[in-house]
């Protein structure tokens, strides 16, 4: 009996273990957009410049992202919509302007990152010119939102996050990290002299508002809503389960980054100031494989957030006709080629790549009250969210991070105006 027993418990946890595997997904799909391109170059320059110190930063903004993540995926959860389409339907217009308006200007903002940090990778490899492997990476976004559905995005998505990760793993394994100062950097605030910007540029790089507005509609896709409240309330538990697995591992890369930068360049009195100087300076130390593998790493992360970014541009436009993203449909088409055709505008117009999305990460973390103050007024509303509105003490964590990132931006507007 007791055999018979033992037999059935193990079915159930096995069958539990593979029914939790069915909800893993979206939060990896958007975790790809915190190891992006912006991340990179942040990151090295915080690293670079810093050595270990500033590693408190990626942990701070990876407990500030899970926050918010899984607030957007619980609206996209309990109301079907997402984001955008919610701020469309529930806000008055001059509040629908400033967020979507400024929503647009971020994923451009992060396309423009995601785009030219693919298009340095091709460099490195090939020496094929900035303006063509943008255009290169560009098209290839296109044709992977045009081609896939979420699920095979899903599958792709994970895997160029796996790539990245073992990318890492390699360049800290050849390099003498200091694991002592590693755990004090993550655990302990500092603020040396100049970094506050660079502060706020791995900020706005790893809590990115267009990947608040891509989960929120990845997550509606699926509308769970529509198969009552015992779905409801499952997905809610395993979204959880999701968005921490998915933000774990991004907090993992992106340290590596800054430990990698901080073993290899801080250690030797290099300030990086261009991506392909991290493999001229590799090259010598470890050989012509760290080097490639870096520029590899770099190209997977661009080619993945670019078509998320992408993804995140069509889905903010389409909402504001109140439409959920759909690859068919010409309001997320028109939203998609806004975002890919604006950066590569911009991207036309630099002069300095490496400054340029340094700068871009920075704007991102201005823009962030914007859609983190109207997130959680949202999903605080009875009106909205019904009987899984924010509870008390949700709300009051929800408005500490947000009072967060926006005493930050003013600290770091304070500073550029002085």
């Amino acid at each position: 009996m007791m055999n018979w027993l033992s037999h059935i418990g193990k079915q159930a946890s096995r069958l539990a273990s593979l029914e939790l595997f069915r909800y893993i997904g979206p939060g990896f799909f958007v975790t790809v957009g915190f190891i992006d391109p912006g991340n990179w170059v942040t990151n090295v320059a915080a690293g670079s410049q810093f050595g270990y110190k500033l590693l408190w930063v990626v942990t701070l903004s990876t407990i500030i992202l899970i926050i918010v993540q899984h607030n957007a995926a619980h609206l996209g959860i309990v109301t079907g919509l997402c984001l955008s389409e919610a701020a469309s339907k529930f806000f008055k217009p001059w509040l629908r302007i400033v967020m979507l308006g400024s929503a647009m200007i971020a994923c451009i903002a992060t396309a423009l990152a995601e785009l030219l940090g693919a298009a340095i990778g091709l460099n490195m490899l090939t020496g094929l010119p900035l303006i063509f492997g943008a255009i290169i990476s560009a098209l290839f976004s296109a044709w992977m939102l045009f081609s896939k559905n979420y699920q095979r995005l899903e599958k792709w998505i994970m895997g160029f996050v796996s790539l990245i990760g073992l990318a890492f793993v390699f360049e800290i394994c050849l390099a003498d990290v200091s694991w002592a100062q590693t755990f004090v950097g993550w655990a302990t605030p500092a603020f040396p002299a100049g970094a506050l910007p660079v502060i706020m540029g791995v900020l706005g790089a790893v809590v990115m508002p267009h990947n608040i507005f891509l989960h929120s509609e990845v997550i509606q896709s699926r509308q769970w809503n529509e198969q009552g409240d015992d779905v409801i309330k499952k997905q809610l538990k395993y979204e959880f389960f999701d968005t921490l697995t998915g933000m774990g591992a991004g907090w993992a890369i992106n340290s590596a980054m800054i430990i990698m930068a901080a073993a290899v360049f801080y250690k030797q009195g290099i300030a990086v100031n261009d991506l392909p100087q991290v493999t001229l300076t590799l090259e010598p130390i470890f050989g012509r494989a760290s080097a490639v593998v870096f520029a590899l790493g770099l190209l997977f992360a661009g080619l993945s957030s670019s078509v998320t970014a992408a993804m995140a541009g069509g889905s903010v436009f389409a909402g504001i006709f109140i439409e959920p993203f759909d690859i068919h449909d010409p309001h997320s088409r028109i939203g998609l080629t806004i975002t890919l055709v604006g950066a590569l505008a911009a991207i036309m117009l630099l002069s300095n790549p490496f400054k340029g999305i340094l700068w871009s990460q920075i704007a991102l973390s201005l823009q962030l009250p914007f859609t983190i103050i109207p997130l959680i007024m949202l999903t605080s509303s009875k009106k909205v969210m019904g009987a899984y509105a924010n509870k008390p003490y949700g709300a009051t964590v929800l408005w500490i991070v947000g009072l967060v990132v926006i005493g930050l931006n003013i600290a770091l507007l304070v500073d550029m105006a002085r």
